[in-house]
């Protein structure tokens, strides 16, 4: 089979990741894919062990053993690979015995792409409901509101005691305060207005206005690609949404307890063949704000992006909200991935050829 040229060219055809190893599970060859998954060059890996390629359980090296002296098939659904460069994959794999029975051929389908697109397409589909709702709340409430602030105003006019007038004007204040909170969980109400635009002078916009927020004691990275092209975008928009997430990192940092000095990265890369939602994209721009505050705690990284959701004492939870709205309305994407001393909000945006 290793010598056979004709399995091999199939082989590099194929869009499954195919591996062929001896009997000792060294690596008689791989496609094209697997050196794509397994971040490794054939020539190069030709006689050396797979199982240094890889990470999954402790029993691994013994399954393909035992699969191998068997010559028995097996297959794992949804087992995470650890490459040796670090990143982490979710796979399917299938072993199957050579017809010789001196080896076995291991199939592999990635999954990271699909969970990922799975996982867009209900966080899409959950925000638009939570937005419609919410808008529908919002409008509920405005209308007594206009009625409540109406009333003490005509309250106001006929009271012969001008020391009541305090307690008036707080039912006016208060309304006017709700009411402003209402139509900022409405969101923007105008469409965007897209103009060629240069994310990494959005970028230096969100830095500047950032650092009017006392970043002491914060260091500020730039990690840029100046070869992404321009986007079309609007820019007040961008800005907005790019800012109230850089805000929140900043507060993050500023209440967290760190053992290292808190830093703040903005980084910039081109995506190739990325899918937003249901949509392919041959190139897409990531804007990436990473921190290396507390982390966001794993019972709310699901819920974050929901209006009224924050895990500070002081925040109103709409920051976030509105920026993955904006992010949304530009056929883009706001992903986040955290842990302790890791918090990266990515924004994907679509790049025109």
């Amino acid at each position: 089979m290793s010598s056979d040229l004709n399995y091999q060219t199939v082989f590099d055809h194929l869009n499954t990741a195919v591996v062929v190893v001896d009997s000792s599970l060294r690596l008689l060859h791989i496609n094209h894919s697997a050196e794509m998954l397994l971040a490794i060059s054939n020539n190069q890996a030709l006689g050396t062990l797979l199982t240094g390629y890889f990470q999954e359980t402790e029993g691994t090296r013994q399954a393909l053993l035992q699969a191998v002296a068997e010559g028995s098939q097996f297959t794992k659904r949804r087992t995470q690979w650890q490459i040796h460069n670090g990143k982490k994959h979710i796979v399917d794999y299938t072993v199957t015995p050579l017809p010789d029975g001196d080896g076995i051929i291991m199939e592999i389908s990635p999954l990271d792409r699909l969970l990922r697109i799975s996982r867009e397409e209900a966080l899409i589909s959950s925000q638009e409901t939570a937005r419609t709702l919410v808008r529908s709340m919002a409008h509920e409430i405005k209308n007594p509101l206009g009625g409540i602030r109406g009333a003490a105003q005509l309250l106001s006019r006929e009271l012969a005691n001008p020391d009541l007038d305090e307690f008036t004007q707080i039912i006016i204040e208060e309304a006017d305060r709700l009411r402003n909170l209402v139509d900022r969980m409405l969101g923007p109400r105008q469409l965007p207005k897209p103009e060629p635009l240069n994310v990494h002078e959005v970028l230096e916009r969100v830095a500047i206005l950032i650092k009017t927020d006392d970043l002491e004691g914060i260091r500020l990275v730039r990690d840029y690609d100046p070869s992404i092209p321009e986007i079309q975008a609007d820019r007040d928009q961008m800005i907005q949404s790019l800012l109230n997430i850089a805000r929140n990192a900043v507060q993050a940092l500023k209440e967290a307890d760190l053992d290292e000095p808190g830093e703040i990265r903005l980084k910039t890369r081109i995506q190739r063949q990325f899918t937003i939602g249901n949509t392919h994209h041959p190139l897409v721009a990531c804007i990436s704000i990473i921190d290396n505050g507390p982390g966001i705690p794993e019972n709310m990284i699901d819920e974050i992006f929901y209006p009224m959701i924050t895990g500070r004492a002081e925040g109103t939870g709409l920051g976030l909200a509105i920026a993955q709205n904006l992010i949304q309305q530009h056929g883009g994407l706001i992903e986040c991935e955290s842990q302790k001393g890791y918090t990266d909000f990515s924004i994907y945006l679509p790049l025109e050829l």
